[in-house]
C-alpha cells in the first residue's frame, strides 16, 4: 500500500490534468444535443481504463447512453469490490450564473470548477486513480475491481437495471463502493449508510379543448390552472405531512439511536438556512431540521407551467396545466406502491370539470446498509486515516438508484464513501470539487482496499 499512496502522491498533478481533460467533454446526458459528446465521455473513460492497465474493458451500448465496463480480476481467493460512478452530467444552465465556462475546468482557491466536478467525475475519477496507483506503483491490487460507470445518471438510470439484472454472473462480487455522496461538513467526514428513494411524476389537468378568454368565459369554466394548484395546495395539511391516504403506512422511523446521534452532530441551522437565502424552515412536525432532510419522505413541486407566462398580459383560461412533482422515500416504503397512492388520491380530489392524468417518469427504491459491516467498517478506518477525524455514520437525502439495484438483484451492500460537500452546487451554476478532497479520497480508497482485504483475509 505505501508504494501506492507514494505513487498517487507524486502524480497528483497529472491526475488533476486528465481530470481537466475528462470535465471538458460536455457530456449532458438530459439533452439529446449533447448525445455525441456524452459518447465521447464514453470512449474516453474506456481508453483510459485501458491505459492505466486493466485487464479488460469495452463500452456497452443501450437504449439510451453507453456504459463503461472495466475489470481486474486476478485472484479468485481475493474479495471482488464493484466500483460504481457515472461519467454523465447535469445541464449547465442558466450559463449566465456560473463565474466562468462550465465546460472549461477553472481553479479558484484550492478547487476545481467546472459542471461535473464532483457529481460525478470527480468522485468517479477517484476510484480509477486509485487503482492506478496500485497497479503502477505495487504492480498489483489486493482486491479484485470490476468498474460499472453509467452514461444516465442524470436521466434516471434507465439501462442500468436491466443491465445489472442480466449480468449477475459477470458482475458476481462482494461489495459495492461508490463515491458519489456529499461529507456531514468539511470538519467532520461520514459515510452515508442510507438513502432515500425518488418517485417522479408528471401531472397535467386538462378543461376546455382550448385556451379561452377570461372575461367570455371566467365565472363558468373550471380553470385547469387553478384545479391543479388547489390539488398541489392540498398535498400537505398544517403539519407539512403528506395527505395522500396510506403514504406513511411502510415507513420505517428512525430508531431511538439513530435520533440519538442525529442530536449529537453539530448541525448548524442559522449557518445552514443563511447558505442557501432563507429566513426560516418548513419541516414535518415532530422532526428536526437534518432527520427532515435525510430520513423522512418528502413532497415537492419540481416545475409547475400553464397559460400565458410571456411578457405583458394575455387574458386567457388555459385549457390545460402541468407539474412535475418529487417524493423522496424512505424504507421501506416501494416507489410503485406510492405512484398508485398518488394517482389514486388525485383521482379522487380532482372535480369532474378536467380530467387529470398522472405520467411515471422514473423513480429508484430507498436503502439502508448496516454500518457494522466490514467494508463499512474498512471505509471509516481509511477515511479516519486520511482525513485525521473520526468519521460519522449518516443517512442521505437523495436518491442512487443503483444502489437498490445492487442490493435487490446481486445481494451486493454498497459502501457509499464519498468526499463531496453541500457546498460543492451540485446541479447548480459554478459546482466545484476541492483538490484536497479529490486527492484524500484517493488515498482513502486505496486504504480502503488493503484495509477491506486483510478483513476478508482474516474471516
Amino acid at each position: 500500500m505505501d508504494a501506492a499512496l507514494s505513487y498517487a502522491q507524486s502524480h497528483h498533478d497529472t491526475f488533476v490534468d486528465e481530470l481537466e481533460d475528462l470535465l471538458s467533454i460536455p457530456s449532458v446526458s438530459t439533452d439529446s444535443a449533447y448525445a455525441d459528446d456524452v459518447q465521447r465521455a464514453a470512449t474516453w473513460l474506456a481508453d483510459h481504463l485501458d491505459a492505466i492497465g486493466l485487464q479488460h474493458t469495452e463500452i456497452l451500448d443501450t437504449d439510451g447512453h453507453p456504459i463503461v465496463y472495466g475489470e481486474h480480476v486476478t485472484d479468485p481467493a481475493k474479495p471482488t469490490v464493484v466500483v460504481y460512478g457515472h461519467y454523465d452530467v447535469q445541464p449547465p444552465d442558466p450559463l449566465e450564473e456560473w463565474d466562468t465556462a462550465p465546460f472549461e475546468p477553472t481553479h479558484h482557491n484550492g478547487s476545481i470548477y467546472a459542471r461535473g466536478a464532483c457529481d460525478d467525475k470527480g468522485q468517479m475519477f477517484m476510484q480509477v486513480k486509485a487503482a492506478q496507483a496500485y497497479l503502477s506503483g505495487e504492480g498489483e491490487l489486493p482486491v479484485n475491481l470490476k468498474y460499472v460507470i453509467e452514461g444516465e445518471e442524470e436521466t434516471g438510470s434507465m439501462a442500468i437495471e436491466s443491465y445489472i439484472q442480466e449480468n449477475g454472473d459477470r458482475l458476481d462480487g462482494d461489495v459495492a463502493l461508490i463515491s458519489d455522496t456529499a461529507m456531514f461538513s468539511p470538519e467532520i467526514p461520514s459515510i452515508t449508510y442510507g438513502l432515500r428513494g425518488l418517485a417522479y411524476a408528471e401531472i397535467t389537468v386538462e378543461g376546455p379543448n382550448r385556451d379561452l378568454h377570461s372575461g367570455n368565459y371566467g365565472g363558468a369554466v373550471d380553470n385547469p390552472a387553478n384545479v391543479l394548484s388547489r390539488l398541489l395546495a392540498g398535498l400537505h395539511d398544517a403539519d407539512h405531512r403528506i395527505t395522500i391516504p396510506g403514504f406513511y403506512d411502510d415507513v420505517r422511523d428512525l430508531t431511538e439511536t439513530e435520533r440519538e446521534a442525529y442530536a449529537e452532530l453539530p448541525f448548524d441551522e442559522e449557518a445552514w438556512m443563511e447558505a442557501i437565502g432563507i429566513d426560516d424552515v418548513r419541516t414535518e412536525a415532530g422532526y428536526t431540521t437534518f432527520e427532515s432532510l435525510t430520513a423522512r419522505p418528502t413532497l415537492d413541486v419540481n416545475g409547475l407551467w400553464g397559460g400565458y407566462t410571456g411578457e405583458g398580459a394575455k387574458t386567457v383560461l388555459p385549457s390545460e396545466a402541468h407539474a412535475k412533482l418529487s417524493m423522496r422515500l424512505v424504507p421501506e416504503q416501494s416507489v410503485d406502491d406510492i405512484y398508485d397512492k398518488l394517482e389514486a388520491h388525485l383521482q379522487a380530489e380532482a372535480p369532474n370539470t378536467v380530467s387529470v392524468t398522472m405520467r411515471r417518469l422514473h423513480g429508484g427504491d430507498p436503502v439502508l446498509v448496516d454500518p457494522s459491516i466490514p467494508p463499512m467498517q474498512a471505509a471509516k478506518a481509511a477515511m479516519q486515516e486520511v482525513r485525521g477525524t473520526e468519521p460519522v455514520f449518516v443517512r442521505n437525502g437523495g436518491t442512487i438508484p443503483v444502489v437498490a439495484d445492487f442490493q435487490r438483484h446481486l445481494g451486493l451492500d454498497s459502501v457509499l464513501m464519498g468526499f463531496g460537500l453541500d457546498s460543492d452546487a451540485i446541479h447548480s451554476p459554478n459546482e466545484h470539487f476541492g483538490l484536497d478532497r479529490f486527492r484524500q479520497g484517493i488515498e482513502a480508497i486505496i486504504r480502503f482496499h488493503q484495509r477491506y482485504a486483510a478483513a476478508a483475509d482474516s474471516r
